[in-house]
């Protein structure tokens, strides 16, 4: 079986968010995809398989099956196109746990069509805050992820969470955001989800797809471009569609093999 790692939501290998790509030739079982994906031990492995003339896409951490990633399916549309697997150009439907998603090329980008998934206002679960070290201006929670937002980016870039502590809060992960300082980017972001197995996120697509409306309504603006501060970084293009999400980036690869 092919297998690739890809830089996802950079434009140069060691940044971005790194995922390992699996084409299947024919269907595995979760068990499985699970061993894979421990065994590749990076924050998501995609698995493509080809279905009629679209493809199923599951993802996977090193612990848990997610309903959705954007980083390993922006992935995942690099590795078919650069592979030849679909011609450049031809648009990929991937049928996956959160319904059909489309990836376009649109001129040096790849962009995905997510579904929006808005915070709405919460109390934040006991023990969340004290993990994260963070005074909140403002607590939600997405379909996914809680919704931390601080007074500013240096608050963002400073955190040092306890990631033992964070492991007993009960969710898949926290978004941390803020404006940006840099006048380039819109507003910035963390992502932390040591329960899913990643302790720090380096980019997270569908995380934009909760950012993307909360900034959208606050800046009053449907086109933005985001910076998630991780050490890797990534930069991430978010417009707004209704109760859609496009999600822009590109993506390098780094590694190509076989397994066996």
């Amino acid at each position: 079986m092919k297998l690739l790692i890809v830089d996802a939501f950079t434009d140069r290998p060691f940044a971005g968010n790194p995922a390992a790509v699996c084409v299947l030739e024919q269907q595995r079982d979760a068990d499985w995809m699970q061993a894979v994906a421990a065994e590749m031990n990076l924050s998501e492995t995609a698995f493509v398989r080809r279905l009629d003339g679209d493809f199923e896409l599951r993802w996977f951490t090193p612990a848990i099956e997610v309903e959705l990633c954007g980083h390993a399916t922006l992935a995942s549309a690099h590795a078919l196109w650069t592979e030849g697997i679909v011609k450049t150009g031809q648009p990929i439907r991937f049928h996956t746990k959160s319904g059909v998603l489309t990836c376009t090329q649109a001129g040096d980008l790849i962009e995905l069509d997510f579904p929006a998934t808005p915070a709405e206002a919460a109390e934040p679960p006991a023990g969340l805050l004290d993990a994260l070290g963070a005074q909140p201006n403002y607590v939600g929670k997405s379909k996914f992820d809680k919704f931390i937002l601080v007074e500013s980016e240096k608050v963002v870039r400073s955190l040092k969470p306890d990631f033992t502590a964070l492991r007993q809060v009960p969710m898949r992960g926290v978004i941390v955001t803020s404006p940006s300082d840099d006048p380039q980017f819109d507003f910035v972001s963390r992502y932390f989800a040591p329960g899913a197995g990643i302790d720090e996120d380096p980019v997270t697509g569908s995380a934009h797809c909760c950012l993307g409306p909360y900034w959208s309504e606050r800046l009053g603006k449907i086109e933005m471009t985001a910076f998630q501060a991780s050490s890797r970084g990534g930069i991430v293009r978010v417009r707004l569609n209704g109760d859609r999400v496009l999600l822009g980036g590109q993506a390098v690869t780094v590694m190509k093999g076989e397994l066996l």
